[in-house]
């Protein structure tokens, strides 16, 4: 049985290593912005807040993971939202609700975020690995959706579809939202794209 002492020590211990890998990441966006991709060594990420090497391969395979950094949700986390939503509100505003939600999560970390961004404007190299992570949380929405919608992945093409469309609004949205250097709030932005969607894309 674990006692209240013990509990509070893993608690402290997981906070401890919470902050050391938003430290690591936090160092390398700042370094890789000042200096470029090529620019900056792990050493020299690890040195920036006083740690080894060593210890930064105990958070991050490589400097390029580092920069990455962990999304606000998991895609496992957007489909727990994306389910909570009421069945009955249609798939389009149950996504909009989802990920106006994430954008509410990066809106807290503001300015790493939009270092973040920055830091992939300045280094396309990087591009493949968002790509690559974009395309997993994709497939495991479209499921969701397709759960959600009575229909099977593959047949309709509506939860592959409507799970791309929403995904790419929401990217857009980033876009504008780092273009603007923050303002006005992401989520509004995520709003603004939605509706767009909604009226069928009229022409401005």
């Amino acid at each position: 049985m674990t006692t209240p002492q013990s509990a509070y020590e893993l608690g402290r211990r997981d906070r401890k290593k919470l902050e050391t890998r938003a430290a690591l990441e936090q160092a390398a966006l700042t370094l890789v912005a000042e200096r470029g991709l090529a620019g900056v060594t792990v050493e020299d990420i690890a040195q920036a807040v006083d740690l080894s090497s060593r210890t930064f391969f105990n958070y991050f395979p490589s400097k390029e993971d580092a920069l990455v950094g962990a999304s606000p949700a998991s895609a496992d986390e957007l489909r727990e939202r994306l389910e909570s939503v009421p069945a009955r509100v249609p798939v389009l505003e149950a996504l909009r609700l989802t990920l106006r939600a994430e954008a509410e999560c990066v809106q807290e970390r503001r300015e790493q975020w939009l270092l973040r961004l920055k830091v992939f404007e300045q280094n396309p190299s990087l591009l493949p690995r968002l790509v690559a992570g974009g395309t997993e949380t994709e497939r495991v929405i479209s499921a969701a959706v397709a759960r959600r919608s009575g229909v099977e992945l593959g047949t309709s093409g509506f939860p592959e579809l409507v799970t791309a469309v929403a995904t790419t609004a929401f990217r857009v949205a980033m876009m504008r939202w780092s273009a603007a250097r923050g303002r006005p709030a992401l989520a509004g932005l995520v709003d603004e794209a939605f509706s767009q969607l909604a009226a069928g894309l009229p022409n401005p």
